[in-house]
């Protein structure tokens, strides 16, 4: 965790810390300004279902490639329908692809099939928000991407790291 002992947003945390030396971090505090300023830094939105194999080895992964990220538990905190309208604009996938098309929910409520039907962009978001099972997991979200699912090429790639 870059900013120990702290909660708050990197940009606030280091200015602080610049400025008033607090708790003894200034040159830890330095570095981590300067890297955020220069766009060295980046942090990402992890949303995940705690249970998921898939979510826990993805996790894992980000983990061990040093990448700071804010965790999400979907089930929890569900993605608000004008979030995943702007995440959706900046995926460039088709809006089938935030769907968790493997989940229970996605069978029951016969999603598959209002879909061919032609439900509206707006009606998806409204229905992807209602419950974040149905959404597609794990979700990371950058400041220029989002990548529904856990592909380590296309993760890497997005976020700079060489495999």
């Amino acid at each position: 965790m870059p900013y120990p002992d702290h909660a708050a947003s990197a940009p606030a945390v280091t200015i602080c810390h610049v400025a008033h030396g607090l708790c003894g971090q200034r040159t830890q505090a330095a570095a981590y300004l300067f890297e955020f300023e220069k766009g060295l830094f980046m942090s990402v939105l992890f949303l995940e279902y705690p249970k998921c194999s898939t979510c826990k080895k993805a996790k894992k992964w980000l983990d061990e490639h040093g990448v700071e990220y804010s965790d999400r538990d979907i089930t929890t905190k569900n993605p608000t329908a004008a979030e995943l309208a702007e995440w959706h604009a900046h995926s460039g996938l088709p809006l089938r692809r935030l769907f968790n098309t493997s989940g229970m929910k996605y069978r029951e409520l016969g999603i598959k099939a209002r879909l061919d039907a032609g439900m509206s962009d707006t009606e998806c978001f409204d229905l992807l928000a209602t419950d974040g099972m149905l959404v597609k997991r794990p979700l990371l979200v950058g400041d220029d991407f989002v990548i529904p699912g856990f592909r380590e090429q296309a993760w890497a790639e997005a976020l700079g790291l060489s495999l």
